[in-house]
């Protein structure tokens, strides 16, 4: 059996684990909620779509991470072009919108591949990524205004 100490610290980790995932779903649901808020706003219809399913796993932190990378770099592809869309339509309302997305992906973009290159240099080094993984786990998250409400009307958990 498991040592009572080693599972305690385990169950520790699931949940200090499932915040880190709370944490990057509430900042997604941050980025979504803002363009939902902008389409609702302006009298248009949302139209929720299908989401592609992610990967079950990753080979390495490094493979999560470039992966994590690809996708900023994607993500701000789409912003761009939003952003020339809204230009195209003199939509000035979408472009200061879009302002704060181009903003935030410089951010992104340079965030994750910070982490690509740190991982890099790390390998496999077990000792290397604890290092890493502590470092990543003292990052703070300011929940978005947008979701601000969302959290405090929901019950308090025990």
């Amino acid at each position: 059996m498991i040592p009572k100490k080693v599972e305690q610290a385990f169950n520790d980790q699931i949940k200090y684990e499932l915040e880190s995932a709370y944490i990057y779903l509430a900042l997604e649901i941050g980025h979504a909620m803002r363009f939902y808020k902008h389409i609702a706003e302006r009298g248009g219809r949302v139209g929720l779509q299908a989401l592609a399913q992610p990967p079950a796993e990753y080979k390495s932190a490094l493979a999560a991470f470039e992966a994590a990378y690809e996708h900023e770099q994607f993500i701000t592809g789409r912003i761009d072009t939003l952003m020339k869309l809204s230009r195209e339509e003199n939509d000035f309302a979408s472009q200061s919108l879009l302002q704060w997305f181009v903003d935030e992906q410089v951010e992104e973009e340079e965030s994750t591949s910070r982490v690509v290159q740190q991982l890099k240099v790390v390998g496999e080094d077990g000792r290397g990524l604890l290092m890493l993984d502590r470092e990543l786990g003292q990052r703070t998250f300011v929940l978005p205004p947008e979701l601000a409400g969302l959290y405090a009307q929901a019950p308090a958990q025990a």
